[in-house]
């Protein structure tokens, strides 16, 4: 039997296709990648113009989201009004690129203050072990039990209507993954030969968390910390929605879809399609960026993608 060609040592199967199989085996790997490297572009190029719209538009549009214009009550998207009115006569690009700031604002406040959260639990929990960790993964079993909406609901109740109960609610409601995340992560990390020659060397647990064990867990970490800005935003927008959290007044891409719930009825499409593509791209965008993130942690899992 002959040698792959480009594979020296590795038999192959004496047939007419072995030089076309390894051929398309060698070319699989740096189309792979390519692909990879467009998403990523991509999934920037989008969370970058998103960014530019909330950051632009709002200044360089010089009109008021409240502004009520009965005579232009849902027109259709044109120039004037790329994104079409709502149906007070409102500009929905500028209510819009509103509600997409705050969305933005709550998941990202929001997915950092639970990974802090999550990540100091699920140190503590992994490093300590015995009953402190059995204690507190079983508080942690029990918050999952209850749906996170609803437990989200009860935290919202609790405060005046507003951005910053919302923010609590969500962080309050999402720390929990992360927890176990990080806690595996640790339990992980023990068992590495620089942590056991470390607590030979008479280092504390203290010592050999701070230094050994919480920066292991940091990319974990902040992977799921993007992983839940989405999500997040998501849980926000289910509460607007609903009418909880954020006054009436206040611009949200839930608050845009709910207003626009009876002119969709009426076959308006636009007041619901445009705040709905702007919960879908963040969305999209930060799970490209999620992806090689992950493939970038995990180079086994990224190999056998890539061959």
């Amino acid at each position: 039997m002959a040698d792959l060609p480009g594979a020296p040592g590795i038999p192959a199967v004496a047939t007419a296709d072995a030089p076309a199989a390894a051929v398309r085996w060698r070319r699989h790997g740096p189309d792979r990648r390519s692909t990879h490297a467009l998403r990523l572009r991509a999934s920037a190029a989008v969370l970058a113009l998103l960014a530019l719209a909330v950051l632009l538009v709002p200044p360089l549009a010089h009109l008021d989201q409240q502004a009520v214009d009965l005579s232009a009550k849902l027109l259709p998207p044109s120039w004037h009004h790329p994104f079409g009115t709502d149906d007070l006569g409102r500009d929905l690009l500028l209510r819009c690129v509103y509600g997409l700031r705050v969305s933005l604002l709550v998941g990202l406040v929001a997915a950092l203050a639970a990974t802090v959260l999550g990540t100091a639990v699920g140190a503590a929990a992994g490093a300590l072990g015995g009953w402190t960790d059995r204690l507190v993964m079983r508080g942690v079993d029990a918050l999952s039990s209850v749906p996170h909406l609803l437990l989200g609901i009860f935290v919202v109740a609790l405060f005046r209507p507003g951005v910053w109960p919302v923010v609590v609610s969500v962080a309050l409601t999402h720390w929990l993954s992360t927890a176990r995340i990080v806690r595996a992560e640790v339990l992980s990390l023990r068992g590495r030969p620089y942590v056991d020659a470390a607590v030979s060397g008479g280092a504390s647990r203290w010592r050999v968390a701070v230094r050994h064990l919480v920066p292991g867990v940091l990319p974990r970490a902040g992977l799921a910390a993007v992983l839940m800005i989405p999500h997040a935003m998501w849980h926000e927008s289910a509460l607007s929605f609903l009418g909880l959290g954020l006054p009436a007044r206040q611009a949200s891409l839930g608050t845009l879809v709910q207003d626009a719930r009876g002119s969709l009825l009426a076959g308006d499409w636009w007041p619901t399609l445009f705040p709905g593509l702007l919960l879908v791209l963040p969305t999209l965008a930060l799970a490209g960026i999620a992806g090689a993130w992950r493939e970038r942690l995990d180079p086994r899992r990224r190999s056998e993608l890539t061959l």
